[in-house]
């Protein structure tokens, strides 16, 4: 296995929950990587040269251009911050300290809730995002329809913590799966982190609360937030001007980027 330190990866990505999935996993594995910021507001991820390493014309993706082990050239992209989570650990976790051994009951529990957070959490709180901060009409039952359907989703992880704490839960646990932080725990955290941004109050849920506060201490989080820029959304909303200056900015190239796809599409 090639060294973290030693390797050649360029990161497509933006200060979104899934974009921050990626360069929290990078961080954590201490893998040596560049970025490159994709700026969403100026639909830089429908440029050809971008839907070439991810034609879905999503953030983020990576390309590793990493030599094997025996010295011969590669370049291997990777898109889908599920994909390359789970690439990243095969490739650069050899101690396994995100992720279990593969074929492990562990491994494919970590696997499930990856796929659970990737096909449930993240589309449904993403459309609470968008009825809540982004759509130019408020559509009450979209509002409640999405933010009630994440809190659903937010206890069954409220529900998986208080059975993890019933067991053995190793360093600073209960995790999501097994005695460690491992990716499903990064996933859904990325998501999480941003209950605010949706209008959901994360207090009633008392482990998933602490289990965030927990993961946000860790000096790799704290750094895999900020990229490719600051994580500002928790300090913007401490105030009414900082929370609507936020909204408009991020609302703007939401839309934008819903009318190219209407007319590209419609």
């Amino acid at each position: 296995m090639v060294s973290p330190s030693k390797t050649d990866i360029v990161l497509y990505t933006s200060g979104t929950p899934n974009g921050q999935k990626a360069s929290i996993t990078l961080e954590e594995l201490g893998v040596h990587y560049q970025v490159k910021n994709i700026e969403i507001s100026k639909n830089v991820q429908k440029e050809e040269w971008f839907l070439k390493i991810n034609p879905n014309g999503r953030i983020p993706a990576i390309v590793d251009k990493t030599p094997t082990a025996d010295g011969k050239a590669r370049e291997k992209r990777i898109f889908e911050s599920g994909a390359l989570m789970l690439y990243l650990c095969q490739k650069y976790d050899d101690n396994h300290s995100l992720n279990y051994a593969y074929d492990t009951d562990e491994y494919w529990e970590v696997v499930e809730w990856l796929v659970w957070m990737q096909s449930g959490l993240g589309p449904m709180q993403g459309q609470a995002n968008h009825f809540y901060r982004y759509a130019p009409e408020k559509i009450e039952y979209g509002i409640k329809r999405y933010q009630t359907e994440t809190k659903r989703l937010y206890q069954i992880l409220e529900d998986r913590l208080a059975e993890q704490a019933a067991k053995p839960a190793g360093k600073d646990g209960p995790w999501i799966v097994g005695d460690r932080m491992t990716i499903a725990d990064i996933a859904n955290f990325s998501w999480v982190n941003w209950a605010e941004w949706a209008g959901i109050d994360i207090k009633p849920f008392k482990l998933l609360n602490q289990w965030l506060d927990k993961i946000n201490e860790r000096p790799a989080v704290k750094r895999g937030l900020d990229v490719p820029e600051p994580f500002t959304m928790k300090e913007k909303l401490k105030s009414k001007e900082g929370e609507e200056e936020y909204a408009k900015h991020h609302s703007q190239w939401v839309m934008k980027g819903q009318e190219a796809d209407q007319k590209k599409h419609g």
